[in-house]
């Protein structure tokens, strides 16, 4: 029987200074930031400890950090730059985990650690929560994170006698747009709420730093459905292991200020500390989560399942491909070279043999999707170049057939509100496809702003929904390519 994984088996005696305090101890936390400051303290001698903090009262593996010393293994799975990479390490950057909801003194005890610098959080985009009726400054602990938060820095506050060197950095890593600005505008709101010092709130606008992020990285975590195979590459018992992808990035704002508090050019990942975020979110959700969008009906009723395989068909492949290179890049704000070195990383992460990714459950309210992730492209293309992108457009026009149901005499994976669904079945009860493009088009429920206003796209849309239906996916996209708009 193999040993459970501790720091003797690890060959790790030495306790590292508590400079961090983490609330999320979850697989993408694990993953993300305990990596990159376990790669740190390994490369560049940081010497930074977490401590780990439970956010909820839910769940019950929590006391397996410190069964294990708080030590657990990284399974780093994917294609980089081309690469396959296919590695473990353990992440020894955990020093303590603490369940406030037990252990609430010693939750506030963190808070007089003289070396502790920063915060790190992702408590899901529902951590991130203001609840004046349920969190009271007495609770212990509180029910929200910025209330949690709010009382940890008070009581950092009042020992310290509110020394200005004494506040914190905070880096939320939670997937919401401004989360730092947020986090801070909550806690403001805690500390009046419940009545706290002016000079506290002075010092929390003074003395602490606040900086919104953009994480990415697929974490797929725990891997229950295959653990013999990860724990056979073993000599020890891990209940802890996690798995991400290969790919990481990290986009802070920040500046040399932040490099001096914390090396993180030395990682050697992509982590960017900008004075602007916005960029990379947009270049984010227009080329990551965008070409997921676009590639879904086409490959789909090309008879595709999965997004690497979609990749890996010289069709689908050529025509997401196109719609990226062509169409997106060509109207983002951020230079053309790192968006292409952006887009290689994004077609590695496509074609990871290590994830599964069904088309079908990317399918998922795609309406919503294409408003959010395709659509401002379309739109920016039309204005930048006062034309219709071709790739763009024939997307839409097989998203509308997708959403009539059936392909070649078999369902399709059609997953939406069940009001959209209907509107569908009432726009498809003809093959009128003038009268289906104009329908779609301008209807606001899907959009929030009609799209016949936008020049020549209803005649597009309709010459393609008519080429789909008498060619298949296949031939029209040849023949609809090669026409001259």
């Amino acid at each position: 029987m193999k040993t459970k994984l501790n720091k003797k088996l690890y060959h790790q005696e030495n306790e590292l200074p508590i400079k961090i305090i983490q609330f999320g101890g979850g697989n993408f936390m694990r993953a993300f930031t305990d990596y990159v400051i376990d790669k740190l303290n390994k490369d560049a001698n940081f010497n930074a400890g977490i401590a780990n903090i439970k956010v909820t009262p839910s769940g019950s593996s929590f006391h397996t950090f410190e069964e294990q010393d708080n030590l657990y293994t990284l399974f780093i799975r994917g294609i980089k730059k081309g690469e396959l990479i296919d590695e473990n390490r353990v992440i020894s950057a955990i020093q303590k985990s603490i369940n406030p909801y037990k252990e609430y003194q010693d939750f506030l005890k963190l808070a007089k650690e003289d070396q502790l610098e920063f915060v790190f959080s992702n408590t899901t985009e529902s951590g991130i929560v203001f609840n004046p009726s349920e969190d009271k400054l007495e609770n212990a602990p509180h029910e929200n994170f910025p209330a949690k938060l709010t009382a940890f820095l008070y009581e950092r506050y009042l020992y310290f006698n509110g020394d200005n060197n004494k506040g914190l950095t905070i880096i939320p890593c939670e997937l919401i747009e401004n989360n730092a600005i947020i986090l801070k505008d909550y806690i403001l709101e805690y500390a009046k709420l419940w009545n706290l010092e002016d000079e506290f709130i002075t010092w929390i606008n003074t003395s602490n730093n606040f900086h919104n992020t953009l994480v990415d990285r697929i974490v797929p975590g725990f891997p229950k459905d295959d653990l013999e195979s990860y724990t056979n590459q073993l000599n020890y018992e891990d209940e802890l292991i996690v798995v991400s992808e290969a790919f990481l990035f990290w986009a802070i704002e920040g500046d040399e200020k932040l490099e001096e508090k914390i090396p993180l050019s030395k990682a050697n990942e992509q982590i960017l500390l900008v004075e602007n975020i916005a960029p990379y979110r947009t270049s984010k959700v227009r080329i990551l989560n965008g070409a997921h969008t676009s590639m879904v009906p086409f490959s789909i009723m090309l008879g595709i399942e999965t997004v690497r395989n979609a990749i890996d068909n010289k069709l689908a492949g050529n025509f997401i491909k196109n719609i990226i290179y062509n169409e997106i890049i060509p109207i983002l704000d951020l230079p053309e070279e790192q968006l292409k070195e952006y887009t290689e990383d994004v077609l590695d992460r496509f074609r990871n043999p290590f994830i599964k990714h069904y088309l079908s459950s990317i399918a998922l309210n795609s309406i919503s999707k294409f408003k959010v992730r395709v659509l401002p492209s379309l739109l920016d293309y039309v204005e930048k170049f006062n034309q219709i992108p071709k790739g763009i457009t024939f997307s839409l026009a097989c998203l509308i057939r997708f959403y009539k149901g059936d392909w070649n005499n078999q369902k399709l994976p059609v997953n939406d509100d069940e009001a959209i669904i209907n509107e569908f079945k009432n726009i498809w009860k003809d093959n009128d496809y003038q009268q289906i493009s104009n329908s779609v088009l301008k209807n606001i429920n899907f959009w929030e702003q009609d799209l016949t206003k936008v020049n020549q796209l209803e005649n597009e849309v309709e010459k393609a929904l008519r080429l789909i239906d008498e060619y298949g996916i296949e031939k029209s996209y040849e023949m609809y390519s090669n026409q001259t708009i």
